[in-house]
């Protein structure tokens, strides 16, 4: 990690890397982030009308916990973990070739400083872009719900829409925001790390491909239990 956080020796090249990156991981993401996101929140929406109505719950508590169940975890959380197996095996793989192919050895015998030169635009260009992947997850959920309610008659759009303004909290959009940094960070690290630490050949980089999505994985979970504690106690 020293060397990856390292001043990079060329700004011009360190940019222009950190721009490709920010399309391959994070513009190539947007679709399946919009896709999942939209049935997830039309699911939510049904599940919770289905579940808990009763004479006694007030018609808009489904707006309601569809809200505060897209913001603090769905889009932060189980978004992160999807994005793990995706972008994660893609970086983790990256890397793995390039070490099993020598072209890191090539870089290193050049005097770059290979850790810092595909690692860290890597980081700073998930980093930049989980956010807006966030918005993008959280208006997807919100634009499902309002479906199911349009096409499929499960609630009246005016009571869902009363919920979802509802005792609104500004402080848990920036939760989502603060736990997804977070999130990008392991993803692309871990990923990262295993990529680059890779021994042997094809079969090595297909292992640490699933190795670097299994604790990635763990790894969100975990530190979505103690910032949900810091952040919310």
């Amino acid at each position: 990690m020293g060397r990856t956080f390292a001043r990079p020796e060329r700004m011009r090249m360190f940019f222009k890397q950190y721009l490709n990156e920010m399309v391959q991981l994070g513009v190539n993401s947007i679709g399946i982030v919009l896709l999942i996101s939209f049935f997830i929140g039309a699911v939510i929406t049904i599940q919770i009308k289905l579940n808990i109505e009763s004479p006694w719950m007030p018609r808009f508590v489904v707006g309601y916990t569809t809200r505060e169940i897209m913001l603090l975890e769905f889009s932060s959380s189980i978004m992160c973990l999807i994005l793990a197996g995706k972008v994660g095996s893609n970086i983790a793989s990256e890397i793995g070739t390039m070490r099993v192919t020598q072209q890191i050895d090539a870089l290193e015998i050049m005097g770059v400083n290979s850790a810092g030169y595909l690692i860290l635009p890597k980081i700073a260009a998930l980093m930049t872009m989980i956010p807006f992947l966030v918005i993008f997850s959280i208006f997807s959920g919100i634009i499902g719900a309002f479906c199911t309610c349009w096409f499929g008659g499960v609630l009246n759009a005016e009571d869902l829409e009363y919920g979802l303004q509802y005792s609104f909290q500004e402080w848990f959009v920036w939760c989502s925001f603060i736990k997804s940094l977070f999130f990008a960070f392991i993803i692309s690290s871990v990923s990262a790390y295993f990529g680059y630490t890779v021994e042997g050949g094809s079969i090595a980089v297909g292992k640490a491909s699933t190795d670097s999505v299994v604790m990635s994985s763990v790894l969100i979970l975990f530190s979505d239990l103690v910032l949900t504690q810091l952040l919310m106690g």
